[in-house]
């Protein structure tokens, strides 16, 4: 694999999903994988935006569409984008001569298999005779919805793993970030970080988390938090792990607690919105174009089956958070909340599936707040690769009109950035911000005993000496040393000194 820019000469050329993206002119964003022949040595080529172009000698290259529709399903991780629009629109005639000649081939039986669940046309060819099943999505390349009970297709003698089905269904590539970040077992580490924790310090931890996740997830949005809406967002993530995603009264009811009453939903909502922010000319820049509000109902129905899937099945917990958590906030069902409730879902994801210790909460809002410009990335890099599909006309109001058909492009999407993103977040918050919190409060106790041993102070008092010295790096500043004119200067030195000594055994 080579991470460099991309340079091909006149003699290349694209070949499988990419192939026939050209040769028929369709109207999808780019797969995330791009096959080309060269005259040259196979070669793997890497972009900073993660786009993967995969140089093959001119050995491999297909004939046709059935060629590089054979070489997709063969080399190509599944782009249901893609197919989708493809199977829209050729003859299907075309696929019943290739399922006659090859009917027990693994590749025919994926694409007739994808042509039946993306079309919901039957094609006029018999059942495929008495074999073993096979995989749809190859586990080689692709994260999978691992079942308890599998979901078998005797026509084809399938074994349907996607995330999702027809109505709403990303994709995730096994990328080898992916595969290094699962193998880190960041929930077994988070546990064993906790499990050493008195309970006590624990149970504070706990509290000054929730808060920390609600107040960081407000000031994403830019929203000022009060209080009250504070207690309500903590409450709603203190019971996460049993919020049912399948009921929309649910999201009605979470939706509310946490906007401004005035923009409280009653239903999805009826407008076309979009996130965008006003230039000093007074035009709107667009950033977000979101689904038209007549395509939400059908989206956010498909995604509460696919998550229903997801909890049903053995993937990786932050593979099925990212697919639930950026799904709901591409949809954006709602006027306002969406991002907050995004968030909430990731939350939600994590506790169901058991990732985040009992009771616990990683402030996952708080990493995305201290790295915006990383957040806003991963989400414009979606925007950016629909915004071009989308025909649409903004007034001198500000109104937004969507000419076009755009539901496919929100129900079939590639996560595996968001999904590589969402590890980074989740690994940080535990290594940093909960081992952290978690130090500090045991840090904290140990040297309100000592401080307490040296002068009988208000525990108000001491807490507040003890946080001066710590931010001060071990001594209180001349600038606070007004604040406790009670202490002479030898207690203050031995207080620090105390305070060193507790920072140097913790």
């Amino acid at each position: 694999m080579i991470n460099e820019p991309l340079t091909l000469n006149s003699q290349t050329h694209s070949i499988g999903l990419v192939g026939i993206i050209e040769d028929f002119n369709l109207k999808v964003p780019m797969p995330a994988v791009i096959s080309k022949v060269v005259r040259g040595a196979r070669k793997t080529i890497v972009r900073d935006d993660g786009v993967i172009t995969e140089l093959y000698p001119y050995s491999y290259k297909p004939e046709g569409l059935i060629g590089n529709l054979k070489f997709a399903m063969r080399y190509e991780p599944i782009d249901l984008g893609v197919l989708n629009a493809l199977f829209k629109t050729i003859d299907p005639a075309l696929l019943e001569s290739w399922v006659q000649k090859e009917k027990t081939s693994i590749f025919v039986r994926r694409a007739w298999y994808l042509y039946e669940l993306l079309t919901e046309t039957k094609l006029d060819v018999p059942d495929v005779p008495s074999t073993g099943y096979v995989d749809l999505l190859n586990t080689d390349l692709h994260i999978v919805a691992s079942s308890l009970k599998r979901k078998l297709i005797s026509r084809q003698r399938i074994n349907d793993n996607l995330l999702g089905d027809k109505n709403y269904c990303p994709l995730i590539r096994r990328t080898e970030t992916l595969k290094k970040a699962m193998s880190e077992e960041l929930s077994e580490e988070a546990k064993t970080i906790a499990s050493g924790v008195d309970s006590t310090i624990l149970a504070r931890a706990v509290h000054y988390l929730y808060t920390k996740e609600t107040k960081s997830s407000f000031a994403i949005e830019g929203e000022a938090i009060s209080a009250n809406r504070t207690e309500r967002f903590v409450a709603a993530l203190h019971r996460t792990a049993e919020f049912d995603t399948s009921d929309k009264q649910a999201f009605i009811k979470l939706q509310n607690s946490i906007v401004d009453p005035r923009y409280a939903a009653e239903d999805w909502r009826d407008i076309q919105n979009y996130v965008g922010e006003t230039m000093s000319d007074f035009r709107e820049h667009i950033h977000f174009i979101c689904p038209k509000p007549e395509e939400v109902e059908d989206l956010i129905t498909g995604w509460m089956k696919m998550v229903e899937r997801l909890n049903g099945s053995d993937i990786d917990p932050v593979c099925a958070a990212t697919a639930t958590a950026f799904g709901f906030v591409f949809i954006h069902p709602f006027e306002d909340g969406n991002g907050r409730i995004h968030r909430f879902l990731v939350h939600h994801t994590l506790a169901h599936k058991g990732f985040t210790p009992e009771g616990l909460l990683f402030p996952v809002s708080a990493v995305m707040l201290r790295d915006s410009k990383g957040y806003n990335n991963v989400l414009s890099s979606f925007s950016s690769s629909v915004q071009p599909m989308i025909d649409y006309a903004l007034d001198n109001d500000g109104s937004l009109t969507v000419h076009n058909e755009t539901a496919d492009l929100y129900r079939y999407w590639d996560a595996t950035r968001f999904a590589e993103y969402l590890y980074k977040c989740v690994a940080e918050t535990i290594r940093i911000d909960l081992k952290e919190e978690l130090g500090f409060l045991s840090l904290f106790d140990v040297a309100m005993k000592a401080v307490m041993e040296i002068v009988d102070m208000p525990n108000r008092r001491a807490s507040l000496l003890i946080r001066l010295i710590l931010q001060n790096k071990g001594i209180l500043s001349k600038g606070k040393r007004s604040q406790f004119s009670e202490l002479s200067d030898d207690e203050i030195k031995t207080i620090e000194s105390a305070i060193e000594s507790c920072r140097a055994e913790n």
